[in-house]
């Protein structure tokens, strides 16, 4: 069963949330981020990323660093840019991307459904990459980047969803200047026990993105427990911002790879070894996107190819065993071009599937390497993985479109 509660957001007032709405702050490296914040100032990435109010000498781990986005934090709610909500709610999120929408739920999820696994996860996450996050939760005493979660659809919570959509107004619609649009509606108090209850119904829900991000607000609120040894459940530290969607409104694009060399070989020795695995057929003129699971594109050496692996490379493969990406990694990746760990080997670079085709081409030519274009994983290959406690190779899944930050943020106190 599990635990999907309202809660008092703070959130930017109307007239700011367009500029407030920021992408997750790990979208951007260090140069990026600035330049965004130059841009909007009011953009939340400047409390998310607070190193871009100092000199590039300042670590971004710098005390100082998260000590200013504190510092931010609170002067925007003293100065009336973010407001702060007196009564629990539920908040409907959508999103709108090229003629697509996707409508979740902003509310808390439960650190218990994640230590007992009602929560169910995909990925392995790392340490280091934690810690950044724990201390900006920590020092905040605020979640401000919310987890991608998805369920299986529920009728109860479909209807309740669109009915409200279609008798009140938004609080917020705009279109970001990517042109994806967000609209965003406070669930009225007496369906409040409505959503709740449905929720309640509900058995899995499923990390689609934010792994990372989940596990540090975990350790955050496990770190609040101690320090609170009395605690009976119910303070907000024992809960983490989240969105949740219905499984079936997300769609997953692919997460490419280019490395840049070819591991010693020339291009024809590369190509010759993947002939034990794949049929390969050249595709001139144009990039390949592959259409089919088993499928992918290649470019090397100024052509791109169309790669489908032989039927014994992949049958009688449990479910991880058959993903692209799996295939991509143990029969290419570690034999071939000598990549063995892809979460630290500094030769691959992973590219969402929002870029084009082209430019995994330019990257592979400026180093004299290799791109490969996968197929998307499907969102119930995601969904089996989890529920078989089983996890999916680093990098497996992009989600577009990105949820944003700094709608709605979460206090811990």
């Amino acid at each position: 069963m599990a635990v999907i509660r309202p809660f008092c957001a703070v959130r930017p007032a109307v007239e700011y949330a367009d500029k407030v709405a920021a992408l997750p702050y790990d979208v951007y490296n260090r140069a990026e981020a600035k330049k965004e914040v130059e841009r909007e100032p009011l953009s939340f990435l400047a409390i998310d990323r607070a190193e871009t109010q100092f000199e590039d000498s300042v670590s971004v781990y710098a005390p100082e660093v998260y000590a200013k986005a504190k510092e931010l934090f609170e002067e925007r709610i003293s100065q009336g840019i973010f407001v702060e909500d007196k009564q629990s709610a539920y908040y409907i999120y959508q999103l709108e991307m090229n003629g697509r929408t996707q409508t979740g739920i902003a509310a808390c999820a439960s650190v218990d459904d994640y230590l007992d696994g009602t929560i169910k996860k995909h990925e392995n996450t790392r340490e280091e990459k934690e810690q950044d996050r724990i201390r900006h939760v920590d020092t905040l005493s605020a979640q401000t980047g919310p987890i991608f979660l998805a369920y299986r659809s529920q009728a109860t919570i479909n209807q309740l969803v669109s009915k409200i959509m279609e008798t009140q107004e938004p609080l917020y619609d705009f279109t970001a200047a990517d042109g994806i649009a967000h609209r965003m509606w406070k669930v009225t108090e007496e369906a409040v026990t409505t959503l709740q209850e449905a929720f309640a119904g509900i058995q899995e829900i499923y990390i689609a993105d934010g792994h990372h991000r989940a596990a540090s607000a975990v350790k955050v609120g496990l770190k609040r427990r101690k320090e609170h040894p009395d605690y009976d459940g119910t303070e907000e530290f024992n809960y983490f911002l989240s969105v949740v969607f219905p499984y079936d409104q997300l769609k997953i694009l692919a997460y490419n790879r280019v490395v840049h060399d070819l591991n010693g070989m020339d291009e024809h020795a590369f190509i010759a070894s993947l002939k034990f695995n794949f049929e390969l057929m050249i595709m001139p003129g144009f990039p390949c996107k592959p259409v089919e699971k088993h499928c992918m594109g290649m470019y090397v050496g100024g052509n791109w190819y169309h790669l489908k692996a032989w039927e014994d490379v992949y049958e009688k493969k449990d479910v991880v065993g058959q993903l692209d990406v799996s295939i991509l990694q143990k029969k290419v990746l570690t034999p071939i071009l000598g990549i063995g760990d892809p979460r630290t080997d500094q030769r691959i670079r992973f590219v969402g599937g929002s870029h084009k085709l082209s430019e995994l081409a330019e990257i592979a030519d400026k180093t004299g390497g290799v791109a490969f274009a996968m197929f998307p994983t499907a969102m119930e290959d995601l969904m089996q993985i989890a529920d078989e406690n089983k996890l999916m190779p680093p990098k497996s899944t992009w989600f577009e479109p990105k949820l944003r930050s700094g709608l709605f943020i979460h206090k811990l106190s």
